[in-house]
């Protein structure tokens, strides 16, 4: 048997995703129509002999996601619990913490991947891979290729070509080490808990002399990447699978766009129904569109390409939408166009007003290119990224938003650029 493990961390974290997940839980946010660890889970239950996927962070339990996760459970068949830290423990603590609770029944394997990553989820692939190479139980990491200049943002791996042994592992290195990145998806199995346990106990005699309460924090938090892989590395026990299918962080608002494209391309294949297509009596669709069908929209309206409509989305005659979510509630009047933008829950934005951002694609020409999750200032000015609408935003009409990130706020008769409005 095998299970599953979702990392999806908790509010001290997402910060770049702000102000949407002051809204949403990140992991629920919702990216080509479902939560965005609806696609991690939905790769898992396709998985044979997949018998239980836990997801573990430091989120409180709360009325919405104990809500996703009964209907997740009726909608695949499969027992998904949440665990909850009781404090951000990383990569390699929190599964520790819960490892009676993952041996339970013992599995085989088990899958563990972060939630903040868009992905093909090859894991049918990774189990193949894993019985062709190396020990039985040695471990798998997904991993994908990134230019020279951005592999240095994230864990880089050094392989055997011939046995695809990882001979060498940085996370985040100073200076260029490979092209061959973590993609934050693992295949481990339990012999993973004696490497973590080793470390656990070092970092106990370590900090013996502190508080006990500070000292057993600190010991447990421990990171897969730096503090297991590294050390694994060179010893015939971790394996690198490279996929040549699509890959991005979820790091900021702006990758949110990304991601819902690519999961988006990926519907022609794994979801058809899910993409809105040309209909007599319908708007007009270009490229692809998800529309949830609650949705009102008229039929002299627009959309795509890349765009995915929420529930009781409202949406009025001669609208353009491309390149843009649109939430729950939200109400796009007459003749407003939306692009490169987030519009937040229940929020309006008024006739002929238009509402704008900049991309922030990986460059188009570079193959190997990732999505750079740029932070929110740089120099001490606003970051040209999408336009983001908070919750419960109104527009005026007429007004013209650009670049900017706007809460609700009581003067909005004016158009903006490259501004925060609280």
């Amino acid at each position: 048997m095998l299970k599953a493990v979702i990392l999806i961390g908790g509010p001290q974290k997402g910060t770049r995703f702000r102000p949407l997940s002051f809204e949403v839980p990140k992991p629920l946010f919702p990216v080509a129509g479902v939560a965005m660890i609806q696609h991690h889970i939905e790769a898992c239950a396709k998985v044979p002999n997949m018998k239980e996927i836990l997801l573990i962070g430091f989120y409180q339990p709360n009325e919405e996601l104990t809500r996703f996760l009964m209907n997740a459970q009726q909608e695949f068949k499969i027992s998904i619990r949440y665990l909850q830290e009781y404090s951000a423990l990383g990569t390699g603590g929190g599964i520790y913490h819960f490892r009676d609770q993952i041996v339970s029944g013992n599995p085989e394997a088990f899958f563990v991947m972060n939630a903040d990553v868009s992905s093909a989820f090859p894991l049918t692939e990774m189990l193949s891979f894993q019985k062709e190479h190396g020990e039985p139980n040695s471990f798998v990491l997904l991993a994908t290729t990134a230019n020279r200049k951005q592999s240095l943002n994230y864990g880089c791996i050094v392989e055997n070509e011939e046995t695809n042994e990882v001979l060498h592992y940085v996370e985040k290195p100073s200076t260029f080490v490979s092209d061959i990145i973590n993609c934050g998806i693992y295949l481990l199995n339990q012999d993973i808990f004696q490497h973590i346990g080793a470390v656990f106990q070092k970092n106990q005699q370590e900090m013996s002399l502190e508080e006990p309460t500070n000292g057993w924090h600190r010991a447990e938090a421990i990171r897969l990447e730096q503090d297991i892989f590294t050390a694994l590395a060179g010893q015939a026990k971790l394996y690198v699978y490279k996929t040549l299918s699509f890959w991005s962080q979820i790091k900021s608002a702006g990758s949110a766009i990304y991601a819902s494209r690519l999961y988006l391309s990926q519907y022609h294949k794994t979801h058809p129904e899910r993409l809105a297509s040309d209909k007599e009596g319908g708007p007009r669709i270009s490229g692809n569109v998800y529309i949830h069908p609650t949705a009102v929209i008229d039929p002299t309206a627009t959309l795509g390409p890349n765009v995915s409509i929420g529930t009781g989305v409202t949406i009025g005659a001669g609208v353009r939408v491309r390149e843009s979510i649109i939430l729950h509630g939200a109400n796009l009047q007459d003749h407003c166009c939306v692009l490169n933008s987030i519009v937040g829950w229940d929020s309006t934005i008024g006739k002929w007003a238009r509402v704008e951002g900049t991309p922030s694609d990986p460059n188009p020409n570079d193959p190997f290119a990732k999505i750079d999750s740029e932070t929110l200032f740089r120099e001490g000015k606003l970051t040209p990224s999408i336009t983001i609408l908070g919750c419960n935003v109104t527009i005026p009409s007429e007004v013209i938003i650009l670049n900017s990130i706007v809460l609700p706020h009581k003067d909005l008769n004016r158009s903006f650029k490259n501004q925060i409005i609280l």
